[in-house]
């Protein structure tokens, strides 16, 4: 599976964004809630949404994508301006795999959007902050070497 739509998120406090130009060095659409990554065998400038590429130890997960965003090869890429959402920024996502038991616990986020305790191939987004009404609230702590992947 993929993300294929927004995701339902939530905010403890007030979110801190960043604008990022996105790579075009192939068409995709990034969705909000996706991780964004600076691909470093690729454009190393711009980031680049996680599901675009096979995470490596050495790329940087720069943060969550704040808005839907659609990229074509022909665009310039400073037509391609998001925002992303970066530390110290507490994001909710929907998610079982998370308890009370995991706070502080590390927090990967799989291609198809799912919340991960695994590194494999996936970026560290950052750290279990809270768990509430069917939300894992993850603490960012981005821009950061996704060094598990």
């Amino acid at each position: 599976m993929t993300i294929s739509a927004d995701m339902p998120l939530r905010f403890f406090g007030d979110p801190v964004t960043i604008r990022w130009v996105l790579d075009n060095s192939s068409a995709y659409t990034i969705y909000k809630g996706e991780a964004a990554v600076l691909d470093q065998t690729g454009d190393t400038s711009y980031p680049i949404g996680q599901q675009q590429i096979t995470v490596a130890a050495s790329d940087i997960c720069v943060g969550i994508a704040a808005e839907q965003k659609t990229v074509a090869t022909d665009d310039r890429e400073a037509d391609n301006m998001i925002e992303i959402y970066t530390w110290p920024t507490i994001i909710g996502f929907k998610s079982t795999v998370f308890d009370l038991t995991d706070l502080e616990a590390a927090v990967y986020q799989a291609n198809d959007g799912a919340l991960s305790d695994t590194a494999a191939d996936n970026p560290e987004i950052g750290t279990v902050f809270w768990v509430d009404d069917g939300y894992v609230y993850v603490k960012l702590n981005a821009p950061t070497i996704c060094d598990g992947a």
